[in-house]
């Protein structure tokens, strides 16, 4: 076998995206692009704001001396200058620079603190559904994942959490708002997850770490906003990227930021700066770190997101699916009308509709439905969800 039987094993676990974007390929090739609605991937429609342009455009022409040497693996000092104080408006948590790491992506900055905190067969606590990349990332360093239960609405079982803690854990790995589910778990919620990690670090004699991967932070609706992770629990590490409110993914930029008063927070720090050198990202791409210190607390319009999430929610409760109604992301994480979540996406690419089924994200009975495309697919998609809705349950 060419390819190490670890890769063949992470390429058969992670198919289903896989096999959904290959998918779309070929009906798109056999009934044209305009009539295969597509909503499997995450990727941002929208343009980045104007601001970005205005910008990046000034930097290129306008550009200093050095601007394409090697710079400190952390980063440019005064963009994380910038990103430290948006982050202490934000969390309500004052940061420096020196607690910010720029990486390339949110994905980076996941492999950086994993790579830092991870002894071998140590596991990190993930919440399903969950994105399937943690696991990945967790074998990446020598753990593993453990995967709890959310409650129904898919917030946190914080109860589930404690139980699964193990003489080997060290992460608790949170996302939010969530990847599938479109869930925001609240400031109480995060609160008593605090306060039952303080009290198992103490029974375990050692530190616990909460790590929240924040990318869809700025992405929520209806006047949501999402607590902050740093005033929960002192020893957590935000992760996020710049892909999603500023529609920069192509772009691969992100950070992590340690809290302050985490125990031993230079040596994690020191840590994760030797990550991003032995994991091969060095540092972070130079011009883009240059752009977004100008960009500090710009986003896109999530108006048009929360648009498109109002009108999908509308044509699938008429059609007769059941959800929990996003707060934020651009996801929707509906219900199959039958327990065979994979038969039931089999029906809608019978539609020409193209869904990831819920077991990729380890919550089999669901499907993930990403409405960050146009109004078009949205709109012309409410037929075949109806027609495929009935054929589930004739």
């Amino acid at each position: 076998m060419a390819v190490a039987r670890k890769i063949q094993d992470a390429i058969d676990r992670s198919s289903w995206i896989r096999k959904m974007f290959e998918e779309g390929a070929r009906l798109k090739a056999l009934h044209g692009a305009d009539n295969v609605f597509d909503f499997s991937l995450g990727n941002p429609d929208l343009e980045p704001p104007e601001r970005f342009r205005t910008v990046l455009n000034s930097l290129v022409v306008d550009e200093p001396a050095g601007a394409h040497a090697y710079m400190p693996n952390a980063g440019y000092e005064e963009t994380r200058a910038a990103v430290a104080a948006q982050v202490s408006q934000e969390q309500g948590v004052e940061v420096n620079s020196g607690h910010v790491i720029m990486t390339c992506g949110a994905a980076g900055a996941l492999n950086c603190i994993l790579k830092a905190l991870l002894d071998p067969n140590d596991e990190v606590i993930v919440c399903a559904p969950y994105f399937v990349e943690y696991g990945f990332y967790a074998e990446n360093h020598g753990g593993k994942i453990r995967v709890v239960p959310t409650h129904e609405d898919f917030t946190l079982d914080v109860t589930a959490m404690e139980e699964a803690i193990t003489e080997r854990t060290k992460v608790i790995l949170i996302n939010s708002p969530n990847n599938p589910t479109g869930q925001v778990y609240d400031g109480q919620s995060l609160k008593t997850l605090g306060d039952m990690m303080t009290s198992k670090s103490r029974e375990l004699g050692r530190s616990l770490y909460l790590v929240s991967d924040e990318p869809y932070r700025k992405i929520v609706y209806d006047g949501v906003t999402v607590p902050s992770i740093l005033e929960a629990y002192a020893n957590s590490i935000v992760a996020t990227s710049y892909s999603k409110d500023v529609s920069l993914p192509g772009e691969r930029l992100g950070y992590l930021v340690v809290h302050p008063g985490a125990e031993q927070a230079e040596a994690l720090l020191a840590g994760m700066v030797l990550a991003n050198r032995i994991l091969g990202f060095v540092s972070a791409p130079a011009l883009m770190q240059r752009v977004v210190r100008h960009l500090q607390g710009v986003c896109v319009d999530v108006g048009l997101y929360q648009a498109r999430r109002d009108r999908l929610c509308q044509g699938l409760a008429d059609a007769g699916y059941e959800f929990v109604r996003p707060r934020g992301a651009f996801y929707l994480f509906p219900r199959s009308p039958i327990a065979d979540d994979a038969s039931f996406v089999r029906l809608l690419q019978e539609e020409n509709i193209l869904v990831v089924p819920g077991s990729g994200f380890g919550a089999p009975g669901y499907f993930r439905i990403s409405f960050c495309v146009n109004e078009d697919t949205i709109e012309g998609s409410f037929a075949g969800f109806a027609r495929a809705y009935k054929r589930a349950l004739d």
